[in-house]
């Protein structure tokens, strides 16, 4: 018994607040301070319902927030001004305006009683579409409830847009699919759903949304065309352009030398070495493996239109397509993008991944322009040095940038690369030029793109 007692007397002093000298505080000691009894007791109470009344009228606040609309709320505030204010000048249309926006928060408070026992399900489309394919999801409506439901409208949001699916009335326990076709007008990664249903009043004072499913992402490419290989054609250069640099040992012949030691003995050119007396070995002209460059400018000063920069990013994804499938060596490059209140101007280049042609698609898919992007000059002078070795440098571009602009461009490239500018139009006549030793093609749509690289004429 004495144990016990210690030990309880122990535990008393713990709860007080003081253990081995050590006084402890906690919220109690902090409000009833010394008082005891029933009317620290009564203290404490009074703080937790205080509490306990604000946490909810919290919760009571944000969920009125999520349903009431900002036309809901103005109503709340001027219908008892109205009221009062009629009621104490005497005025009878106050009084009446104050008395129908009662009625009618009273009839817009009904609307949010009960709720849509359907349940739905978001079959999504493929991940990837091009522009102008046909891209469909489906909304699976189940009924579980043992009655039948009444028809209703349900909202798909896919990126910006928000799409209204009819719902048809569900007898009990049915399930029903919905086809539903999705914008592809415009390129651009959109995310798709959560579906939405909404109970609204008609008069929009109140409004809850109810989200079933998860949403999900698809892609919907440029148009693009299926070009002729780009080691043909146009591009023939599929065993690499020699250089001024000689080997003893490459595709290109350039010469014949005297023999000296350390040269490899299978390129003596034994004819020559019988007519001379003295070995002499075949010279060769040092070849690269082809590197293609296509460099799209995204700067808004290059392009007379929408429409022109279109053409240019179905083009660049046309060409790059092709490239990746022939195992060519490509780069594609796009300019960097200053932000809006950046102190200096982003001098740099972005090279899209160019593993696969989808990769890459899935890049231009997003690509924008805007007047914070560098100029096709610049975008030729960065991807100059940044990119090594390369054989064809492909500059796209619109129709207002001018000749001097694009000679520029092209003068910022070794004389060994091979320069061709794609200049896009859809509102002119194709045709193909040269202004010194760069070749301009100006195209008006994607099938004079593949004429131009197959070689045929333009018209």
């Amino acid at each position: 018994m004495t144990d016990g007692s210690t030990s309880r007397s122990t535990l008393s002093r713990d709860a007080t607040g003081t253990s081995g000298g050590t006084t402890v505080t906690t919220a109690r000691t902090r409000l009833v301070g010394a008082r005891t009894g029933w009317s620290a007791d009564a203290l404490v109470t009074v703080v937790r319902l205080a509490r306990a009344v604000g946490q909810a009228g919290t919760r009571a606040a944000r969920a009125a927030s999520s349903v009431v609309t900002p036309l809901g709320w103005t109503v709340i505030a001027v219908t008892p001004v109205l009221l009062a204010a009629g009621y104490v000048w005497g005025w009878t249309e106050l009084v009446l305006a104050g008395a129908v926006g009662a009625a009618i928060t009273i009839v817009a408070v009904g609307y949010l009683v009960g709720r849509i026992r359907l349940h739905f399900a978001l079959e999504p489309p493929p991940v990837r579409v091009a522009v102008g394919d046909a891209a469909q999801a489906r909304l699976v409506v189940t009924n579980p409830t043992s009655r039948r439901s009444f028809g209703t409208v349900v909202d798909l949001p896919v990126g910006e847009r928000i799409v209204p699916i009819a719902v048809p009335g569900t007898g009990s326990g049915d399930r029903v699919a919905l086809s539903v076709a999705l914008p592809t007008d415009r390129r651009g990664r959109l995310t798709v759903g959560p579906v939405k249903t909404v109970r609204a009043d008609p008069v929009g004072l109140v409004r809850r949304e109810y989200h079933w499913a998860d949403a999900s992402e698809f892609i919907i490419h440029p148009t693009t065309i299926d070009v002729p290989s780009t080691s043909s054609g146009l591009f023939r250069d599929l065993e690499g352009q020699p250089t001024r640099d000689l080997t003893v040992s490459d595709l290109a012949f350039h010469a014949l030398r005297e023999y000296v030691p350390g040269d490899d003995r299978r390129h003596i050119h034994w004819k020559s070495s019988a007519k001379t007396g003295t070995f002499m070995v075949r010279q060769f002209e040092q070849t690269r493996r082809s590197r293609m460059l296509l460099a799209l400018s995204i700067a808004s000063v290059d392009f007379g239109s929408d429409a022109e920069f279109e053409l240019a990013v179905s083009a660049a994804g046309s060409l790059g397509a092709r490239a990746i499938r022939d195992a060519r060596d490509v780069d594609v490059i796009v300019s960097e993008i200053t932000p809006e209140f950046a102190k200096r101007a982003v001098v740099a280049v972005r090279p899209l991944p160019t593993l696969t042609p989808n990769r890459l698609l899935d890049e231009l898919a997003v690509v924008e322009h805007g007047p914070a992007a560098l100029g096709v000059v610049d975008v030729a002078r960065l991807a100059s040095s940044a990119v090594p070795g390369i054989s064809v440098a492909i500059l796209i571009v619109g129709s207002t940038v001018a000749p001097r602009r694009l000679r520029a461009a092209a003068a910022a490239f070794p004389a060994s690369v091979e320069v061709l500018a794609v200049q896009c139009d859809p509102d002119t006549v194709p045709g193909r030029r040269t202004l010194g030793a760069l070749t301009v093609l100006t195209v008006g749509s994607l099938s004079d793109l593949r004429r131009a690289i197959r070689g045929g004429e333009l018209e």
